[in-house]
Order: C-alpha cells, then structure tokens, then sequence
C-alpha cells in the first residue's frame, strides 16, 4: 500500500476523532479564559493581595484545560482510567513527599481567606511578635521592631494561639513618686503630657493611676495607645519627658536604699 493510501486511511479512520479533540480544546481554551475572567471578578470583591488573586485565577485556568485535556485524549481513544489512576498514584507519592508544602498551601489559603490578621496588624504568637508586612502561600513575614524580619510558614499559625494588636498597641509605663508627693499634681502633670505629645491617641484615652504600693514609692501606672508603628519611639520619648517634668516640678523620684544601724558599736 502506498504513502498516500495509508494517510487517506488514517485521516478516513482517525479524521473525526482528531477533529472533535480540537474542537474539544477549543471550548476548553475559551472555557478556561471564561472561568479565570469569572475567578477574577469575584476575588475583586475581596481584599486581597495581588499576587494571590493572580495564582488563584491560573489555578481555576488549570483545572479547565486539565479536565478538556482529558476529555480530548478519551474522544481520540486513549484509555484514560489508566491514565488516571496513574497520575493518582503520582500525586499520592508527591502529596507524601511535599506535605509540608502542600500543608502551607491549603493553611495560607485559609490566612487568605478568613483573614485572621491584615498587612499592618501587630501580631504575636508561637513566641515571636512583629508587624505583618507580608501574606504569601507558603509564609506570612513579620517585621520585628529591631527591622529584623521573621518567616513564618503558614502551617505553623493555623490552629495556633494568635494575639492581634490590630494597628494600636497599648504602652505600659510606671514610674514611683515618693509618699509625701501630692499625687493628685502627679497624675494630672501626666494627663497633660500625654495630651500634648503628638503620637499619643486621645481615643481610646490613655490610662493613667496609682498602679500599686512599694516599699519606698507610690507606683504611677501610664498606659496610652500609640499606632504600632510609633510604639518603641513613642515609650523612649514619654520616659524622657515625664523625668524632665518630674525634676522641674521638684518631684522626688525614690531609690530603693537600706538604713544600716550598729545597735553594739563596741
């Protein structure tokens, strides 16, 4: 049999087959260009970041053409349950071999989506603090108050005991005064320089009272609201300012001493 009869043969035997599996990855391309489109404007409704809305919609786009690529494979005759149970067993090994990975995954999208914390917020846990800078996949990255930077992968904070500052975060400062100061002057020089500093936030109102009893010194509790970014600056700046009032308004800052007597000088 010639060339030529053996190609009229196969396109004879094969044409149609070939023709509906283009025609399949036809509709699967512009189906998977329609559910990426549809993918896209729902999670335009929702914020997140960027590059997460950008791997969402390829993945949408991939399971599309992946199923239309099995569909035309069955219409051209291949046996795809074979095929298919392959591949199961492929991705079982795979899942086995990259479960961290695939565990950071599937606790990312669910950061992503429940939204347990933002860029910006202050969060603490698993012994670490810092404020959230970035939200991947994988990792979600904070940035300790020394710039230093802390990657967190995603499968460590999900289940995990999470303290959100959200973007304020509470000082906690105390300063002692002696017995016989008039408190009441204490407490209103620092209302008053708490007012006037610029970082402080008047709401919620800061907090501010005798916080207890010492051996030498009636204990002054101060606890404004800063925003998380002028926290360190802003407890340095306070603590300078209440000593500099203090020393000019005469306001005796105790030390803890002992008295040494000799009850038997000889």
């Amino acid at each position: 049999m010639s060339l030529a009869n053996l190609m009229l043969d196969y396109v004879v035997r094969y044409g149609f087959q070939v023709l509906g599996a283009a025609v399949i990855l036809a509709v699967g391309a512009f189906l998977a260009r329609w559910v990426g489109t549809l993918t896209q404007q729902w999670l335009d409704r929702h914020d997140l970041e960027p590059p997460i809305k950008l791997l969402l919609v390829r993945l949408a786009r991939i399971v599309v053409i992946a199923f239309t690529l099995l569909v035309a494979l069955d219409q051209l005759g291949f046996q795809i349950a074979p095929l298919i149970a392959g591949l199961g067993v492929a991705g079982l090994g795979m899942g086995l071999a990259l479960q961290g990975v695939f565990g950071n995954l599937v606790a990312g999208l669910s950061i992503i989506f429940t939204k347990p914390y933002r860029v910006g917020e202050h969060i603490s846990l698993l012994g670490v603090h810092g404020d959230v800078v970035k939200i991947d996949i994988f990792t979600t990255t904070l940035r300790h108050p020394d710039q230093s930077r802390i990657v967190i992968p995603n499968r460590k904070i999900v289940g995990e005991i999470l303290h959100n500052f959200g973007t304020i975060r509470q000082l906690d400062l105390s300063v002692g005064v002696s017995y016989e100061t008039d408190i009441n002057k204490v407490l209103s020089m620092v209302r008053d320089l708490l007012g006037r500093h610029a970082h402080v936030l008047q709401e919620p109102q800061p907090v501010v009272g005798v916080a207890g009893f010492a051996d030498s010194a009636v204990t002054v509790s101060v606890k404004p609201w800063v925003l998380v970014s002028d926290f360190t600056q802003t407890q340095a700046e306070l603590n300078h300012a209440i000593l500099e009032r203090f020393r000019s308004e005469n306001i005796s800052i105790p030390f803890p001493q002992h008295e040494v007597r000799l009850l038997n000088p000889t």
